[in-house]
C-alpha cells in the first residue's frame, strides 16, 4: 500500500490521497483530486476497503501531466458543479481519469470523450445512478492509438508543426478585446490563454500580456499584444484564435483602432458593477466603424455589488447592441471562459480569402527594435502566402528586404517557415533603420508585387505638445536615438529639434494626451536611463495675423508680438462624463472652472448620469482628469473628441527671473485668469529658485505689463562679525566692499541668467491649478 494511502478518503473526496493539493486556494476542499505521482487507489465508496491501482511509469506520467507540474493522475467522485469547477482549473485533455458522476460516455462532452480514447492509461467509471457504489476500473492492455481530428465539408486536418497547428483560414478567428480601463481586459486575456493552453501553469503570471514594466506598476495596458491560441470547440474541431489585446484610456485610443484594423471581430468588456462607461461607449463606436461583430461580455459577475441585468440594459439603450446572447464571466475566478471562446468561435466570422493565388499583402499593424536584430515588424497577412527567404518590399518606400525570420506569438515569439491568409505574425529582415517599417505601410513580395496597398491608417495628430530636454546636455544624442525607437511602434510620438537659451538643446514632442505625455517621459526616463527637464505641456494654436497668414503654433515662444496678431483660436473638445447621480454637482463646478459650456444632461439610469459640455483643449492638459477623479471618488469616466477652433481672449504669459524671460516657462492663457496663474507661479518659484548672493526679483508678463512679482532676498553674511569696536570707518570699508561684490555678481547674472532647477517648470501645472480652484 502507497504510503500517501493512509487515510481512507470519504464518499466525494478524491479516490487517493493527493501529495501536493494544486490549486488549494481556487478549488473547494473536496476537489483536492491532483496529485503529484502515484499509485491510485479506487475505492468503494462507504466500506472503506481498496483495490490496487495502477501506477504509471515516468514516460506516461510525463505525457499525461503535460505542462501541468502536479499531476500525472486525477480522479474524483464529483457533483456536477464541482465538475464545472475542475473545467474552469484543469486542462482535462492532460487527465487520464474521468470522473465517476459524468462516466457515461454518452454524457460526456466531446473534448472528455477525446480524453478518455487518446489516454495512455485511461481510467473509465461506470456511474450507478446517482451513487457511484459498484465503481469499477477498465485498463487497456495497451495504449490507445490517438484518433486523429475528423474532416468535415472537405476542411483539411489540423496538422501540429511543433506547438504550431495549421488550419485553413475558415478555423481562424481574429479578435480584440475592448473596454474601459479596469474592466479586466488584461485578466480576461490571461484565463483565455490559460484555458487554451497557451502558457503553462509554471509561467503564467497576472497581466500576462502586459510587458512594460510600468504597465504592470500602473495597472494599465498601454501597447496593444498580440497571441495565437489553439482551441478545441465543441463541435470537434481545432481553431486558431489570434487575440490582439488593446489599452482602455482615451489617450490611446489609436492603439485601439489599429488593432481593430487587424480584426473581424471585437470583445466588448463590459464591467457588470458600474455598467456602461466613457470608453465603453466610444471602443463600442470604433468597432462599429470598422464593420466589426461585437461580442457584449459582462464581467465581475462574482462581485456582491455587481448588476448584470441593470448593465445589460443601459448596454441596449446606450450602444445599441443586444445583450440576450451576452457571456457572463468572471475573469478573476475563471467563471464563463468556456463560454467566451466558444462564442468567438461562433460568432465572429473567419479572415475573407479574397482570391488564393493573389499576390502577398500584409498590413503592419505595430513593431518593436531588438538590438541585434533590429526592427521587429508585426502584421497580419490580408492576400497570399509569406515564406522565410522571400524577398519583401515595403510598399509605402519601395524598400526591400531579404526575410530571415517569419513566426507567430504564442505569446512568446514562435518561428515557423510560413503564413498565410488571415493569420499574425512577426518577421526579422535585418531593418536597421527604424522608418523604413512605418506603421500602417502594405507588405508584399518583390517578385510579384501587388498592384495597390491595403488602406492603412489615418494619420493621428498630436493634441498635447512638451518640451523634453536632457538635464545634462551631453545625453542629447542618447535622447534622440531613444525617441527614435520609441517612435517606431508609438505612431502617435511626435518630436522635433528645438533649442532653448535657458535647456539647450532639446525636443519638442507630441501627444495625444496627459497620460500619454506621462508614460513616454517615464518610459524614456527607466528604459533608457535618460534624466530629463519637460516644459509644461501646451496644445496647437491658431493665430491669425494683421497680414493675412494663419500660422499653428504649438509652442508659446513662437508666438508673435501682440501689435501683429489679429486673432487667437485654441482647440475646442466635446467631453462626455459619466458619472453616479451623487457627483453631479461637483463635477458640473469643474466644468465651469475650466470654461466649460453645458450643453446636455442624460440619465443613463436612476443612478447614472451623462454630462456632456464643450470645453476648451488647453484647460484639459492640465490636472483635469485627476481632478474628475478626485471628486467623484474615482466613479466617473471621461471621454473626449475634437470638435473644431474658436477664436479667445488669449494671452502670452512670461515669467522673468532677474530681469530675463524664462522662455520654457512661457503659457499661453486666457486672459480672465493670466493674473491668478502669473501670481501663483511666482508664489511657487519662490520656494523653489536658490537663493542668490543678491536679492532676486521673479516677476509675471504679459508684454511689457508686470502682473505679479515676488522678490527674493539676498543670502548676506555679517562681515563686520570680526570686528571689535574702534573707528566706525572700518565698518563702512567693509560693507561697501561687500555691496561691490554683490553688485559684480548680480551684473555676471544678467549676462549668464541664473540656474533655474527643473522643480521649476513643473510648477507650472500646480500654477494653474490653484488658479483654476
Amino acid at each position: 500500500m502507497h504510503t500517501n494511502a493512509e487515510r481512507v478518503p470519504s464518499r466525494g473526496q478524491c479516490a487517493y490521497e493527493p501529495q501536493r493539493i494544486v490549486p488549494e486556494r481556487q478549488l473547494p476542499s473536496e476537489a483536492r483530486a491532483l496529485a503529484c505521482a502515484g499509485r491510485v487507489q479506487c475505492l468503494r465508496s462507504g466500506t472503506g476497503t481498496s483495490r490496487s491501482g495502477v501506477l504509471p511509469t515516468n514516460s506516461e506520467r510525463d505525457r499525461l501531466s503535460g505542462r501541468w507540474q502536479a499531476p500525472a493522475l486525477a480522479f474524483a467522485v464529483m457533483s456536477p458543479t464541482l465538475y464545472n469547477v475542475f473545467r474552469r482549473h484543469m486542462n482535462w485533455r492532460q487527465c487520464a481519469l474521468l470522473p465517476a458522476a459524468f462516466a457515461d460516455r454518452a454524457r460526456l462532452p466531446l473534448d472528455l470523450k477525446r480524453c478518455a480514447r487518446d489516454s495512455g492509461r485511461a481510467l473509465s467509471l461506470r456511474a450507478q445512478q446517482s451513487l457511484p457504489q459498484n465503481t469499477t476500473r477498465e485498463t487497456p492492455s495497451k495504449p490507445v492509438a490517438p484518433t486523429p481530428p475528423f474532416q468535415t465539408d472537405g476542411e483539411q486536418h489540423a496538422q501540429p508543426q511543433g506547438r504550431l497547428i495549421r488550419v485553413p483560414p475558415s478555423r481562424i478567428r481574429n479578435f480584440s478585446i475592448t473596454a474601459h480601463v479596469d474592466a479586466g481586459k488584461s485578466t480576461l486575456a490571461d484565463r483565455l490563454l490559460e484555458r487554451t493552453g497557451a502558457v503553462s501553469a509554471r509561467e503564467m503570471r497576472e497581466q500576462y500580456l502586459d510587458s512594460l514594466e510600468l504597465e504592470r506598476e500602473r495597472g494599465i495596458t498601454v501597447k496593444l499584444q498580440a497571441a495565437r491560441m489553439n482551441y478545441t470547440a465543441h463541435d470537434g474541431q481545432t481553431y486558431v484564435l489570434n487575440l490582439i489585446d488593446t489599452p482602455g484610456h482615451v489617450d490611446f485610443s489609436y492603439e485601439v483602432s489599429r488593432s481593430l484594423q487587424a480584426c473581424e471581430g471585437a470583445l466588448l468588456l463590459v464591467d457588470a458593477t458600474k455598467g456602461v462607461e466613457a470608453q465603453t461607449l466610444a471602443n463600442a463606436y470604433l468597432a462599429m466603424e470598422n464593420n466589426l461583430e461585437i461580442v457584449p461580455i459582462l464581467n465581475k459577475i462574482d462581485l456582491p455589488a455587481a448588476q448584470p441585468e441593470q448593465a445589460s440594459q443601459e448596454v441596449e439603450q446606450v450602444i445599441g447592441i443586444d445583450m440576450r446572447d451576452a457571456v457572463r464571466t468572471s475573469a478573476k475566478l475563471g467563471i464563463g471562459i468556456e463560454e467566451t471562446l466558444e462564442a468567438i468561435v461562433k460568432r465572429i466570422p473567419p479572415p475573407r480569402v479574397r482570391d488564393e493565388n493573389a499576390p502577398l499583402r500584409a498590413l503592419i499593424f505595430d513593431s518593436a527594435y531588438d538590438d541585434y536584430r533590429g526592427v521587429v515588424v508585426y502584421f497580419r497577412i490580408v492576400d497570399g502566402t509569406l515564406r522565410k527567404s522571400d524577398r519583401i518590399r515595403f510598399m509605402a518606400n519601395g524598400r526591400e528586404y531579404d526575410v530571415d525570420e517569419i513566426g507567430v506569438f504564442t505569446p512568446k515569439p514562435l518561428p515557423v517557415e510560413e503564413l498565410s491568409v488571415g493569420e499574425v505574425g512577426y518577421l526579422v529582415a535585418g531593418i536597421k533603420t527604424v522608418a523604413h517599417a512605418r506603421v500602417g505601410d502594405t507588405i508584399t513580395l518583390a517578385r510579384h508585387p501587388a498592384s495597390e496597398p491595403l488602406p492603412g491608417y489615418k494619420e493621428v495628430k498630436p493634441m498635447v505638445f512638451s518640451g523634453i530636454f536632457p538635464a545634462d546636455a551631453s545625453m542629447y544624442n542618447q535622447l534622440r536615438d531613444a525617441l527614435e525607437k520609441l517612435k517606431l511602434n508609438d505612431a502617435a510620438l511626435y518630436y522635433e529639434n528645438e533649442n532653448s537659451p535657458a535647456l539647450g538643446f532639446g525636443f519638442r514632442c507630441g501627444f495625444l494626451g496627459l497620460l500619454h505625455l506621462d508614460v513616454v517621459i517615464e518610459r524614456l526616463e527607466t528604459e533608457y536611463d535618460l534624466d530629463l527637464v519637460t516644459t509644461a505641456p501646451s496644445v496647437v494654436y491658431r493665430v491669425h495675423t494683421t497680414s493675412g497668414e494663419v500660422l499653428e503654433i504649438d509652442n508659446p515662444c513662437k508666438l508673435p508680438p501682440p501689435t501683429n496678431i489679429e486673432r487667437i483660436e485654441e482647440p475646442y473638445v466635446r467631453i462626455e462624463m459619466i458619472t453616479p447621480a451623487e457627483y453631479v454637482g461637483s463635477l458640473m463646478e469643474l466644468a465651469q472652472s475650466r470654461r466649460g459650456e453645458f450643453l446636455d444632461m442624460r440619465f443613463l439610469t436612476e443612478s447614472r448620469v451623462v454630462l456632456i459640455y464643450e470645453m476648451a483643449l488647453g484647460e484639459m492638459v492640465s490636472d483635469f482628469f485627476d481632478q474628475l477623479k478626485s471628486r467623484s471618488k474615482g466613479f466617473a469616466g471621461l471621454d473626449y473628441r475634437l470638435v473644431g477652433y474658436r477664436a479667445s481672449d488669449l494671452v502670452k504669459l512670461d515669467i522673468s527671473i532677474h530681469g530675463e524671460v524664462v522662455d520654457a516657462m512661457s503659457v499661453i492663457c486666457h486672459q480672465s485668469a493670466a493674473q491668478a496663474i502669473g501670481r501663483s507661479l511666482c508664489q511657487r518659484l519662490l520656494e523653489i529658485v536658490p537663493r542668490q548672493q543678491f536679492k532676486v526679483a521673479i516677476q509675471a508678463r504679459i508684454g511689457s505689463k508686470v502682473i505679479a512679482s515676488e522678490h527674493l532676498n539676498a543670502l548676506r553674511k555679517d562681515v563686520t562679525a570680526k570686528l571689535y569696536g574702534g573707528d566706525v570707518t572700518r565698518k563702512k570699508k567693509l560693507l561697501e566692499k561687500q555691496k561691490r561684490g554683490k553688485k559684480i555678481a548680480a551684473e555676471r547674472a544678467l549676462a549668464s541668467g541664473i540656474r533655474v532647477p527643473k522643480e521649476a517648470f513643473r510648477a507650472i501645472l500646480t500654477a494653474k491649478r490653484d488658479a483654476a480652484s
